[in-house]
């Protein structure tokens, strides 16, 4: 008898579909019985005979004594994870007639997990991914592990049920045959968003740095990457932490997107939607495919884990520089494309990039309160480890100078997060409405492409006569020229007016100054 389950496989961060084909066979009564795994399986699929014949018998079913043939169609992509264990064990079932009558009605059902010896149904990541294409290609029900089960039924218009062990699944399947079937899992969404954006740090914790918050509250609002230079201590980290804690609220479909990259990568745990702005903070040891994405199979690197969220670079130079030059592509294009030899993966890393440094090897370069000792040649070279074209890409640069006794020891209460929020929120609104007016799905001034930038960044004669003294005098590069525009344009939102002042251009210009001419003064 043949039989097919319907279940998924992980490529990217996206599910594709898989039919899982089971025919049985009988053998002659002289020859044993044997079970063939075909359609490209890698090693864990191929193992996975042993774990669904010991499964299914430690269970209470008889696995058939037969010639059992399985194929993963289409046979042309290779098939990795152990997910496959549970539909293959549902279409045995199936195919031998120990599920009953009226199988056929599973059509529309897909199967996901791993299972264990015992016919224990366990978790395995990437369920979120699994259900967002099963809403995408119509697939009605979704069966997954207890564990996984709050992940899965986020996604709307799928209805996910739990399974403990695979004598649950047996019964459910019957029930669904039956027209019986149990009351699915359901979330409701706007319950989700209650619980989001909860953080446990605050900017009104920070102590001075007026003109530093100032800067992160334009980075904010615009979705511009930030470079701050100071020496230890004068609260770089500190900072980095708390921005995502003025970023506009999560969106349902923000939070879901970021969660579907964290599912992929088996990060959820089982948690359902992650419910925080990601904050990445790699070491500098980590290697360009730990950034970037890749291995084999190619997962999401620490930029796409970061996906509507903050990557924070710590000690920008002591990063490996290969390391850092990959991140060209996704700072321009809010994505990274990985290129094998059989397939090209394209994953999401619409991210803010905040970085940080000391000015030299020793950190006290331009510190009143220490001694450098570093020479103009270690400065030089300490700087040289990050490339123009990555500074290009860093909108907002800025020193963050060391505390004074006074500022340390102040009582006065700072702002808190909130009212800096409110108005980063009221200028991506401000962004939003010019842009679906634009007809441009984009959420940031930071995205702006160059006709958008042409349209919305007009300078009055005043403006243009000091951004072209600017570009003159620093060398600016056709870039840096644009993305000065950018910061402008989204301290204009911030004032809440339609028009870019020559003010907002001068203080645009000045997060430009700490370029290299700033160690070399």
């Amino acid at each position: 008898m043949h039989f097919t389950v319907k279940t998924a496989s992980l490529i990217g961060v996206e599910a594709s579909p898989i039919d899982a084909e089971v025919d049985i066979k009988p053998v002659p009564g002289d020859q044993n019985s044997t079970f063939h795994m075909v359609g490209l399986p890698d090693a864990a699929v191929r193992e996975s005979r042993q774990r669904i014949r010991s499964a299914i018998a430690n269970t209470g079913f008889a696995f058939p004594f037969a010639r059992v043939t399985v194929n993963l169609a289409p046979a042309d992509i290779r098939k990795g994870g152990s997910g496959f264990d549970l539909p293959v064990a549902v279409g045995i079932l199936a195919a031998s007639g120990t599920l009953g009558k009226n199988i056929e009605r599973i059509s529309d059902t897909l199967f996901y997990g791993e299972l264990g010896l015992d016919g224990r149904v366990r978790p395995v990541r990437g369920a979120l991914a699994v259900a967002v294409a099963c809403a995408r290609t119509g697939v009605r029900r979704l069966v997954v592990s207890e564990e996984s089960v709050e992940e899965a039924a986020v996604v709307r218009g799928v209805d996910v049920f739990a399974a403990a062990t695979l004598a649950d699944v047996a019964r459910l399947v019957r029930s669904i045959a039956d027209r019986q079937s149990p009351m699915p899992v359901r979330l409701d969404p706007d319950a989700l968003l209650d619980g989001l954006n909860a953080y446990s740090v605050d900017f009104s914790e920070v102590k001075g740095q007026a003109s530093s918050k100032r800067a992160l509250e334009v980075a904010a609002a615009g979705g511009h990457n930030l470079l701050m230079i100071g020496p230890p201590g004068s609260g770089k980290t500190m900072l980095a932490k708390r921005i995502p804690t003025i970023l506009p609220p999560f969106t349902f479909e923000e939070a879901l997107e970021t969660s579907v990259v964290h599912s992929v990568a088996g990060l959820t745990n089982g948690g359902g939607l992650v419910r925080v702005r990601p904050f990445r903070a790699p070491h500098h040891t980590v290697s360009d495919a730990g950034l970037v994405g890749g291995g084999a199979p190619p997962r999401p690197g620490e930029v796409s884990l970061a996906h509507n969220g903050i990557l924070f670079l710590d000690e920008l130079p002591e990063f490996d520089r290969n390391a850092l030059e990959v991140l060209r592509q996704p700072l321009e294009d809010g994505n990274v494309t990985i290129s094998r030899a059989m397939m090209s993966l394209t994953f999401p890393a619409r991210l803010m990039l905040v970085a940080a440094l000391n000015p030299c090897p020793c950190g006290r370069w331009g510190d009143p309160t220490g001694q450098c000792r570093c020479s103009p040649h270690q400065i030089q070279r300490y700087v040289a480890r990050i490339s123009g074209p990555l500074l290009d890409r860093i909108d907002i640069q800025i020193e963050v100078p060391a505390l004074q006794y006074a500022e340390l020891s102040s009582t006065k209460a700072a702002e808190p997060s909130s009212a800096i929020r409110q108005r980063v929120v009221e200028a991506r609104e401000r962004q939003a409405h010019r842009f679906r007016s634009a007809g441009e799905p984009i959420r940031s001034n930071h995205l702006m492409s160059a006709r958008l930038v042409r349209e919305h960044c007009a300078l009055d004669a005043a403006s243009q006569s000091r951004l072209e003294s600017a570009v003159k005098r620093m060398g600016l590069s056709a870039r840096a020229y644009h993305r000065i525009l950018k910061v402008a344009r989204t301290m204009a939102d911030l004032a809440g007016r339609d028009n870019i002042a020559a003010s907002d251009v001068a203080e645009a210009v000045r997060y430009r100054s700490l370029d290299r001419s700033y160690w070399m003064s």
